[in-house]
């Protein structure tokens, strides 16, 4: 990311009769929540030690879960590394991070010009750690932050745990966009993508999307958490801008452990449409940026699965990185943020969750 220019810091001036006045600007911190991922083979290890480390991802009390985040962290390590290696041995998600701060900085500056905005990643099993951003926020003297997740989908094992992370390392006065499941910029950035992949594939017929998701465990979504629901809601938006006739499924990849996750699995539908004969063109719905998900597991594994399969085709839209339209909808995000201090809100404001969804941050 660009460094920010260098500007003066709030100055006094005489003010007649009265001595000095404080002069003072608003400097806004926007804290760009990502999971991250390892800069290096050597980092491998210890992000998976972080990853399931969390108690939000494995919920069982301390040193249990210390003890199952080692086995896991060394039993994963080589297949981990292998695929990283694929990618130039590290992750490219806090490059497309970078970018993505670099792109919104620029378009939230030119919306607001009374206000002084700087972009931070925080990432939360490697580095820059959110506790890193915090620091670097508070250095920059930011007067308070906007908290944005680059999980348009809401999950306790995700922005929550993010948000949890910040709230330990930071006391700067902050609003929080919670979710944008069906936020209409952020859709059309899907739509976009999913019709610019069909077109330059030679628009082939009777396309069958699939909208892949991250998947989780069963019984997280039965202690109400709302991702799943959020999901189905994305999907919705996004189909509404599609052909009419097209077959949309939705599925979950990215499965480890013996727990039983929610279904269907993104390998199942490439499996189904195999005996179906239809090609299909994969949608990763709840990524916004390129890693190894949709790098490896979505460009090669399941690339070579439909090949075996002998599908008419197996096509994948990109994520919506820095698109145009995908960065109008953070900065549509951060708009919204702005005007209301210390609340936590969707993209609507509203609560978007049914009661059901107890884990729901904006409560009943």
């Amino acid at each position: 990311m660009s460094a920010a220019p260098l500007e003066k810091p709030p100055s006094s001036e005489p003010d007649e009769g009265h001595g000095l006045r404080v002069m003072t600007s608003r400097r806004v911190a926007i804290i760009l929540f990502n999971l991250g991922g390892p800069d290096s083979q050597q980092a491998v290890r210890p992000f998976l030690f972080n990853l399931f480390n969390d108690k939000a991802i494995i919920s069982a009390p301390q040193p249990i879960r210390f003890l199952i985040a080692q086995l896991i962290s060394r039993t994963r390590e080589e297949l981990a590394k292998a695929n990283y290696a694929l990618m130039g041995g590290g992750s490219p998600i806090l490059p497309e991070t970078v970018k993505q701060a670099d792109a919104l900085e620029a378009a939230i500056s030119k919306r607001v010009g009374d206000v002084t905005f700087k972009c931070f990643p925080a990432m939360r099993y490697w580095k820059p750690f959110v506790k890193d951003a915090a620091k670097a926020a508070k250095a920059w003297g930011a007067t308070d932050a906007i908290l944005l997740p680059l999980y348009p989908q809401f999950s306790s094992t995700t922005t929550a745990s993010s948000l949890k992370a910040w709230r330990q390392a930071s006391d700067l006065p902050a609003s929080t966009i919670c979710c944008y499941p069906a936020a209409a910029s952020f859709a059309q950035a899907h739509a976009d993508a999913i019709l610019e992949t069909w077109r330059n594939a030679g628009s082939p017929p009777r396309p069958r999307v699939l909208f892949s998701a991250h998947g989780l465990p069963q019984n997280v979504i039965d202690r109400g958490d709302p991702y799943q629901w959020q999901v189905e809601q994305s999907v919705a938006a996004v189909r509404a801008l599609l052909p009419a006739d097209w077959d949309t499924r939705i599925c979950y990849q990215s499965r480890v452990g013996p727990l039983k996750w929610i279904e269907p699995s993104t390998e199942a539908e490439i499996h189904r449409a195999g005996k179906d004969g239809a090609g299909v063109i994969v949608s990763p719905i709840a990524f916004v940026s390129e890693h190894v998900e949709t790098l490896v597991e979505l460009d090669i594994e399941y690339a070579h699965l439909a090949q075996r399969l002998q599908l008419p085709f197996y096509l994948r839209a990109p994520t919506p990185g820095t698109t145009p339209r995908f960065i109008d909808a953070l900065a549509d995000l951060a708009e919204r943020a702005l005007a209301a201090p210390g609340k936590t809100q969707s993209d609507s404001g509203a609560r978007l969750c049914p009661a059901q969804w107890g884990l729901c941050p904006q409560g009943s």
